[in-house]
C-alpha cells in the first residue's frame, strides 16, 4: 500500500515537472543569437572582466558580430558590428528608442527625471530640443568662444608654471579641471573648482562615474541584493547622491537668489546674461514648455549635462596626448601643422581650427581607437527581429561602441593609432557611419557633438603650439603605458605625467 502511494506520488511530481517544462521551454519558432553556455544564478556574468569592453570583443571573436548574453536570468543582445548596429539605431531607432534603467540610475539620477536615461515620449523629446536650443546647437556653442579661450588660456598658464619649475605635469587631473570648468561657466555661468568645492568636486565625479560603471550583483540576480548592502556599495551610492543633491541644491539656490533685492536695471542686465539653468528655473516657474517639471527635474538634467559635459571631453584629451607621446611622428606632424598655420601667432581662430585638417584627424582616431563611453545600451519597446533575430519586449540591447570601431570588417589594420586614415575620408562621427559611432546615434545619440569638439580642438591645438612634450624620468614614448581604468566612461588608470618645455614658435 505505501510502495503503491510512494509511486503515484512520484508519478505526479514527474509528471508536473515536466509539464512546467513543457508549459515554460523556450518557444520553438524563435531564433536566437548564438550564446555561450551560461552558468545557473550567474548567467555569464563570469565571463565578464571589469573592462568589459574587451571581454565582449573576445567573446565576439567566437560568436560572430551579435550574440546573447545572461547577466544574470536577464537577456542582454550584445552588438558588435556596423551593419547590426545600423538596424538598431537607424532602421528600427524608434524601437529602440528607451534605454535601460537601474536602482543605482534611479538613486543618482532622480528616478529618471533628467534626460540621459528618461523613457522616449513627450518629456524627453521637449527636454532635449531645449538642450539643444539653450545650450548645444552650433550657433551657442559659438557664443561660449571666449569661454573656451579664457579657460584653455588658464590651462596653457598652469602647465606654463609647471615647466618653469621644471615639475611633471598631471595632465589627467587639469584635463578634468579644465572640461568641469568649460561646462560649468557655459551651462551654469560660473564655475566650482574654487571654494567648497573645489578640490572635492572633481573626485565626487570620478566616484559617480566609477559607481554608474559598476556591476551591481543584485540588479541582476535580486536574491543576491544583500551582498550589496553589505558590501558598503549600496551606502556608497546613498552618499555620493546625496553630496551631489547638495551641490545641485546649492547651485538652484544660487540662481533662485540672482536678481532678488536688486534694482530694475541690475535685474535686466542679469536677465540677458540668463543661463542655462536660469533657463530650466523659468520652465520650471513659468510652465512655458506645456511640460510640467519639479526641482528633482532640474537637477537630473544639470547632473546630465555635468557628467556628459565633463567626462568624455577630459578623457579624449587625456587620450589623445598619451597616444600623441606613443607616437612621437603623428606628434610633430600636427605640431608642424598648427605651427605652420598659426605662423607665430598666439591666438588661434576658428578658421585656424578649420584649417588644420590633421588636428580633426588625430581627435577623430583618438575617439575610435579610444571611444570614451564604449557601451550604448538600448530596450526593446515591442517584439522584432534584428538580423533575422527575434528580440522580446523589454530586451536589453547593448552596442560595443569600441569594439565596433576597432572591427576587422570596418577598418584596415584597426589595433593602430592611424590619423591618416581619416585624412581624404568621408567618415565622421555624427551618427551616420555606423561603424564610428563614439557619441552614439539615432534619437538617444549625444547632443553634445559640436561643444565636445569644439572644446578638444582648441585645447589640443594650443597644447601643440605652446609646449614641447616629454614623458617624466625620460622615459620614451614607446614605454608610456595604455592602460585603462574601468568605467562608464574608460580613463587611463594611471595619471599621466609629462614634462612640458615651453616653445617659442
Amino acid at each position: 500500500m505505501l510502495l503503491n502511494l510512494f509511486l503515484l506520488l512520484l508519478t505526479g511530481l514527474l509528471l508536473v515537472y515536466f509539464v512546467t517544462i513543457w508549459l515554460y521551454r523556450p518557444c520553438s519558432y524563435k531564433r536566437l543569437p548564438p550564446s555561450p553556455p551560461k552558468l545557473p544564478i550567474l548567467g555569464n556574468l563570469h565571463q565578464l572582466s571589469p573592462l568589459t569592453h574587451r571581454s565582449l570583443q573576445s567573446l565576439g571573436r567566437k560568436y560572430g558580430p551579435v550574440f546573447l548574453l545572461h547577466f544574470g536570468s536577464k537577456p542582454v543582445f550584445i552588438v558588435q558590428s556596423a551593419d547590426v548596429a545600423k538596424e538598431i539605431m537607424k532602421t528600427n531607432d524608434l524601437m529602440f528608442a528607451d534605454k535601460p534603467t537601474a536602482r543605482i540610475t534611479d538613486k543618482l539620477f532622480y528616478n529618471s527625471k533628467d534626460i540621459l536615461v528618461a523613457p522616449y515620449g513627450e518629456y524627453w523629446r521637449k527636454m532635449k530640443s531645449m538642450c539643444i536650443l539653450q545650450l548645444l546647437n552650433a550657433k551657442r556653442v559659438q557664443s561660449f568662444h571666449a569661454i573656451r579661450e579664457e579657460e584653455t588660456a588658464l590651462l596653457m598658464e598652469r602647465i606654463k608654471s609647471c615647466s618653469s619649475s621644471l615639475l611633471p605635469v598631471n595632465l589627467s587631473e587639469l584635463f578634468l579641471m579644465l572640461a568641469n570648468d568649460l561646462i560649468c561657466r557655459s551651462a551654469f555661468g560660473r564655475k566650482y573648482t574654487d571654494g567648497k568645492y573645489g578640490n572635492k568636486f572633481p573626485m565626487l565625479l570620478k566616484e559617480l562615474l566609477h559607481l554608474m560603471g559598476s556591476v551591481r550583483i543584485g540588479e541582476f540576480i535580486p536574491f543576491l541584493a544583500w551582498i550589496d548592502r553589505i558590501s558598503g556599495f549600496d551606502a556608497q551610492v546613498d552618499s555620493v547622491a546625496k553630496e551631489f543633491d547638495d551641490f545641485l541644491e546649492m547651485v538652484i539656490q544660487e540662481h533662485m537668489n540672482t536678481g532678488q533685492d536688486k534694482g530694475d536695471a541690475v535685474v535686466k542686465e542679469e536677465k540677458s546674461r540668463e543661463n542655462f539653468v536660469d533657463i530650466l528655473l523659468k520652465i520650471y516657474k513659468d510652465n512655458v514648455t506645456g511640460v510640467y517639471i519639479d526641482r528633482d527635474n532640474i537637477k537630473g538634467i544639470i547632473l546630465d549635462i555635468l557628467v556628459g559635459g565633463t567626462d568624455t571631453t577630459s578623457t579624449t584629451l587625456e587620450w589623445a596626448m598619451t597616444e600623441l607621446l606613443r607616437h612621437p611622428t603623428v606628434l610633430k606632424k600636427l605640431q608642424s601643422e598648427v605651427r605652420e598655420i598659426l605662423k607665430g601667432r598666439q591666438d588661434i581662430t576658428d578658421d585656424d581650427l578649420e584649417n588644420m585638417h590633421y588636428l580633426k584627424a588625430v581627435i577623430k582616431e583618438t575617439l575610435r581607437y579610444h571611444t570614451p563611453i564604449p557601451f550604448i545600451a538600448r530596450v526593446a519597446r515591442d517584439n522584432l527581429k534584428i538580423m533575422g533575430y527575434d528580440i522580446a519586449l523589454g530586451t536589453m540591447v547593448i552596442a560595443n561602441a569600441w569594439a565596433i570601431g576597432r572591427d576587422p570588417a570596418s577598418w584596415i589594420e584597426p589595433e593602430r593609432f592611424m590619423p591618416e586614415r581619416f585624412l581624404n575620408s568621408s567618415v565622421d562621427f555624427k551618427g551616420q557611419d555606423f561603424g564610428f559611432i563614439p557619441f552614439g546615434a539615432g534619437r538617444r545619440g549625444c547632443p553634445g557633438i559640436a561643444f565636445a569638439t569644439a572644446s578638444v580642438e582648441l585645447v589640443l591645438a594650443n597644447l601643440m603650439q605652446k609646449f614641447e612634450w616629454d614623458l617624466a624620468d625620460g622615459k620614451k614614448g614607446e614605454e608610456l603605458d595604455a592602460i585603462e581604468h574601468p568605467g562608464v566612461t574608460i580613463h587611463r588608470k594611471n595619471p599621466l605625467f609629462v614634462v612640458a618645455t615651453q616653445s617659442y614658435f
